[in-house]
C-alpha cells in the first residue's frame, strides 16, 4: 500500500506537465541538429497513425513540357507523391521522491525544489538519450532506439530505409566518401569535401550542416589558414563551436569519451564508454546533412509529458512515481542530398 504523502500526490504528474514544452525546447536547443530543423520549422508533431509517413517527391511531373497557342496541353495523372514510413519509437525515464523525502522537505516550497532537482537530471537524461539516438541505426535497445543518421545516412547507401529500398530506388540512395583505405590529411580533406559536397548539390540545394567527430574536427581545422576561420555567429551563441565550409556550418559533436572505446566512467560499475558514445558521431565520419530534407517527428500527446497524469504508479512502497515520456522518431524525405564522409579511424 502506498503512503506517499496525500497533500502532494499528482504535484509531480503537475509540474511534469507544465514543464513539457520548455523540456521538449531544451532538447532541441541542447543538440545542433535539432536546433537547425527547429530553425526551419522541420520539428513537426504527429498526431497517430500506425507508422509515422514522411511525404517525399521522388519524380518530375511528366505533364510539364513547352506549348504555342493552341497546343492541348496534357493532363493526365502523373503519380510524383510518395511517403517514406517510419517506426514510432519511445523513451521514459521515471522521477521518484520517496514519502521520507518529502518530509525532510516539508512545506511546498522545499518539495517543489526538490522536484525541480530530480526533473532537471530527468530532462538532462533524456535530451542525451535522444541526442545519442540521433547518430544510432535504431537497431539499439532491442529495434527501439531512434532511427538515427546512421541508418538516414549509412556506409551502405542501398539500405532500406524508411521502408524503401535503395538498391531498387536509386533516388533513394546517399552520398558516400569512403576514405578509410587511405590517411586522412589537411592536405587532402578539402579536396574530398569539395568532390562530396559538389555531388549534393541541385540549384539551390545543398549541405547547410556538416556535423563531425573530434578527429575529423581537427583535420579540417588543421587544413584552414587563421583568416579563414569564419565561425556562425548565431550558432555559437547558442554555445556549438562551429566554423564553415563553403556556406554550410561544420560542428563539433564528438567530446568527452568519444574515440576511446575502452575509457570507463570513474566508478567500475557504471557503463564503459564506447566509440562515439558521448558526442555521437562515429569515429572518423562527418555527415553532410541539407536539413531541409531532415524532419524530427515527436507525437502531439507524447512529447515530454508524464506518461499518466495524476496516478502514481507506486502501490507497495512510500514513494510517489511519475514518467517522463516521448515518442517519435527522426524522418527524412530526401536521402538522396545527404551525404557521408569516413576515415580510416584517423
Amino acid at each position: 500500500m502506498a503512503f506517499a504523502n496525500p497533500n502532494y500526490s499528482g504535484m509531480l504528474a503537475t509540474t511534469i506537465a507544465n514543464r513539457s514544452a520548455k523540456v521538449a525546447d531544451n532538447v532541441t536547443a541542447n543538440n545542433a541538429l535539432l536546433r537547425r530543423l527547429n530553425q526551419k520549422g522541420n520539428v513537426k508533431t504527429f498526431s497517430g497513425g500506425y507508422k509515422i509517413l514522411q511525404e517525399l517527391s521522388f519524380a518530375e511531373n511528366k505533364n510539364v513540357g513547352w506549348y504555342s497557342g493552341y497546343d492541348l496541353l496534357p493532363v493526365g495523372v502523373s503519380n510524383v507523391i510518395s511517403a517514406a514510413e517510419f517506426d514510432i519509437k519511445q523513451a521514459a525515464v521515471p522521477v521518484v521522491m520517496s514519502g521520507l523525502e518529502m518530509l525532510q522537505n516539508s512545506g511546498k516550497e522545499a518539495i517543489i525544489d526538490l522536484m525541480e532537482a530530480r526533473l532537471k537530471v530527468a530532462e538532462s537524461s533524456m535530451s542525451n538519450l535522444l541526442t545519442t539516438g540521433l547518430y544510432s541505426d535504431g537497431t539499439g535497445a532491442g529495434g527501439n532506439e531512434v532511427t538515427g543518421l546512421n541508418a538516414a545516412v549509412p556506409v551502405d547507401p542501398t539500405n532500406s530505409y524508411g521502408g524503401i529500398d535503395g538498391a531498387a530506388y536509386t533516388f533513394w540512395q546517399n552520398a558516400v566518401s569512403d576514405n578509410t583505405s587511405a590517411a586522412v590529411t589537411k592536405d587532402t580533406i578539402q579536396g574530398l569535401w569539395n568532390t562530396l559536397w559538389s555531388s549534393l548539390v541541385r540549384g539551390n540545394d545543398r549541405t547547410d550542416l556538416i556535423i563531425v567527430d573530434n578527429n575529423i574536427w581537427g583535420i579540417y581545422v588543421d587544413s584552414l589558414q587563421a583568416q579563414q576561420r569564419f565561425s556562425n555567429t548565431n550558432e555559437a551563441d547558442a554555445g556549438f563551436v562551429t566554423i564553415k565550409y563553403m556556406d554550410a556550418d561544420v560542428v563539433l559533436d564528438g567530446g568527452l569519451y568519444a574515440g576511446h572505446p575502452t575509457t570507463r566512467l570513474p566508478s567500475a560499475d557504471w557503463p564503459t564508454q564506447t566509440d562515439g558514445v558521448a558526442g555521437g558521431v562515429g569515429g572518423g565520419t562527418a555527415y553532410f546533412l541539407n536539413t531541409d530534407y531532415m524532419h524530427w517527428r515527436p507525437h502531439a500527446r507524447r512529447n515530454m509529458v508524464p506518461l499518466s497524469p495524476n496516478r502514481r504508479y507506486s502501490t507497495n512502497q512510500d514513494a510517489e512515481v511519475q514518467i517522463m515520456a516521448w515518442a517519435g522518431n527522426l524522418t527524412c524525405s530526401g536521402r538522396q542530398f545527404q551525404g557521408r564522409f569516413d576515415a580510416n579511424g584517423v
